[in-house]
């Protein structure tokens, strides 16, 4: 059963779409364990879509993905199926690593930055 993260079903979606989107872009995103944790599958899920590399994938992840600009000329999307994917060609997985950073300051929630291996 997937974590609820304290928020109804759109939010939770919303979240957890823009997280993925930014894990893409910038490779390495700080956030709270649980929310990293069902981020992992994710964006598992993308980068295997970005392998299969067919224009069904293509269109699968930009349904999913939020359309932010990676750079000056690639969208996320662009940038998953063309460097990211790449990347992991012989990889059969495990594209993700969790690495958990201790409570936060203010309301002592467990930290954890997840980052594309």
């Amino acid at each position: 059963m997937a974590r609820k993260l304290g928020r109804r079903t759109d939010a939770r979606m919303a979240l957890l779409r823009n997280l993925a989107s930014d894990l893409i872009i910038h490779e390495r995103v700080e956030t709270t364990e649980a929310k990293a944790k069902e981020l992992k599958s994710i964006v598992d899920k993308m980068i295997t879509l970005g392998k299969r590399g067919d224009l069904h994938a293509r269109r699968q992840a930009a349904a999913y993905l939020y359309n932010k600009e990676a750079d000056e000329e690639s969208n996320v999307v662009q940038k998953l199926f063309d460097d990211v994917a790449a990347r992991y060609e012989d990889r059969q997985g495990g594209y993700t690593r969790v690495l958990k950073l201790g409570e936060r300051q203010g309301d002592g929630a467990k930290m954890a930055i997840i980052e594309l291996v």
